[in-house]
């Protein structure tokens, strides 16, 4: 009888092993947020979590989407880095953490990007929101339009800075994948990671919100965030070796908890993963000869990183494979596919990526065509 009891506590205790989530939460890492996420930049993966659906007040950590938006519009043309943007009077009446615009106060884009990226600047993000859609409204239907599109689910905003408003929120998870996205603008990562900033030319110095970037190896960006409601909150990414990080920590009630938290995510992190790479984004990863081409090879560029995060000690199941067009008549594109790389971890596929023209190709004319077919026949 004892025996049977034994082994069905003991059939209990192994079907829970099998139902319980291999990274449980708070036994891996000492961190006191009440949501938190560590994920990989470059799949996705989510490495550590607790409680990442949750809804909070994302405080300024907000300013992402903002910066996701202009940045957007930076990249596609409709706005310069020198454009003057002028601040109206809905902006100066901001509280908050602010560069104290006055009305009919003239910055460029750039500077208001920075104002909000390094000093966490409301009324900038207000400047900038009018700037790029008429007005602050517009500009919050935009950014819920976006949060849609990306498909957070726990997100919904009602301003652009981030002060306490009911029905805005985020979750760590969301606000990850934000981030993710947002890594796809350079511009975002170089605005993030400046410390220090002279505004209005040295009248008005900014200085970074992000401590990270001083007190850990590899910090390079994104968005710090707090109000009492909110308590302390960071999103941050951290790069070495080429295994880059995302971590998120939401409604941490320590000050100078969301750094410490930040920290031991990360530290966990790099000490359990490292990232196997095979090329970098945009290195030559192959030559093809282009057929009835003015020249007679192209080199081949890798249109992505072209590697997988993996445990360390386990670098020898990520392979990959390449499979590059074997015949391809000019003309050629600078960035057309010309065939694609895969990336396995033990047998799986995790990762495609397009192998691509680096330069164009001309189409040869007809006499140097006949050339090249008497040459390759006679004379080699």
């Amino acid at each position: 009888m004892l025996l049977r009891k034994w082994l069905a506590g003991l059939l209990v205790v192994f079907m829970l092993t099998l139902i319980t989530p291999p990274l449980a939460l708070g036994d891996e890492v000492d961190v006191k947020a009440d949501s938190f996420v560590l994920m990989d930049a470059d799949s996705g993966k989510v490495l550590l979590s607790k409680n990442e659906n949750k809804r909070l007040a994302p405080a300024s950590m907000t300013k992402l989407m903002t910066m996701i938006l202009a940045a957007e519009d930076l990249q596609a043309g409709k706005v310069k880095s020198g454009d003057k943007v002028i601040a109206s009077e809905e902006a100066w009446k901001l509280g908050g953490s602010q560069i104290y615009l006055e009305p009919g106060e003239e910055m460029t884009f750039e500077e208001m990007m920075i104002a909000i990226a390094v000093g966490s600047a409301n009324d900038a993000c207000v400047a900038v929101a009018e700037h790029l859609e008429g007005t602050h409204k517009n500009f919050i239907d935009r950014m819920n339009r976006k949060a849609r599109l990306m498909g957070l689910k726990n997100t919904h905003f009602v301003n652009s800075y981030g002060l306490p408003a009911e029905g805005h929120y985020s979750s760590a998870y969301d606000m990850a994948v934000m981030a993710r996205y947002a890594l796809n603008y350079p511009k975002i990562v170089e605005y993030t990671s400046i410390k220090e900033y002279n505004l209005r030319e040295g009248a008005f110095k900014l200085y970074n919100t992000n401590k990270l970037l001083w007190w850990y190896q590899g910090a390079d960006g994104l968005k710090t965030g707090w109000t009492n409601e909110a308590k302390y909150c960071l999103t941050a990414t951290v790069k070495r070796d080429g295994l880059r990080l995302i971590g998120v920590v939401m409604a941490t009630p320590e000050k100078s908890g969301h750094f410490r938290d930040s920290m031991q995510l990360f530290n966990y992190g790099f000490a359990q993963y490292t990232y196997k790479s095979f090329f970098s984004r945009n290195s030559v990863c192959g030559t093809l000869t282009p057929g009835k081409g003015i020249t007679d090879n192209i080199e081949v560029l890798a249109e992505e990183e072209v590697g997988s995060i993996v445990h360390k000690g386990q670098e020898k199941k990520i392979t990959m494979k390449k499979s590059l067009a074997n015949y391809v008549d000019a003309p050629i594109v600078k960035g057309q596919k010309l065939g694609e790389i895969k990336v396995y971890a033990d047998g799986d596929l995790v990762k495609e990526v397009n192998m691509v023209a680096a330069s164009d190709v001309d189409r040869c004319g007809i006499i140097r065509h006949l050339f090249k077919m008497f040459a390759e026949t006679y004379l080699l």
